[in-house]
């Protein structure tokens, strides 16, 4: 189990949509990166360079829109996840 430290926040990202609402099959070409992923597992807070406590405002198993490009990749028993900090996270999905 990969546990994160600190504010950071263990990630896997959500499969892409191959049809589009109205059924039209995309190839793996014309997919963009996705954005969306599902949380894992959240780090225990930590302290930011200013010496304020960094509280964290996600839970596993929450959907999040990430940053593009952002965080570490990292494989872990041959499943692909992303470590990033906690301010890379734009918006939780409901």
């Amino acid at each position: 189990m990969i546990k994160p430290l600190g504010d950071r926040v263990l990630i896997r990202m959500v499969e892409a949509e191959e049809t589009t609402k109205s059924g039209i099959i995309l190839s793996s070409g014309s997919q963009e990166k996705p954005q969306i992923a599902e949380i894992i597992a959240v780090g225990p807070g930590g302290v930011d360079s200013d010496g304020k406590k960094v509280e964290m405002q996600v839970k596993v198993g929450e959907k999040v829109i990430t940053s593009k490009y952002s965080g570490t990749e990292v494989k872990y028993e041959g499943t692909e996840y992303i470590i990033v900090k906690q301010s890379d996270i734009l918006a939780i999905v409901e």
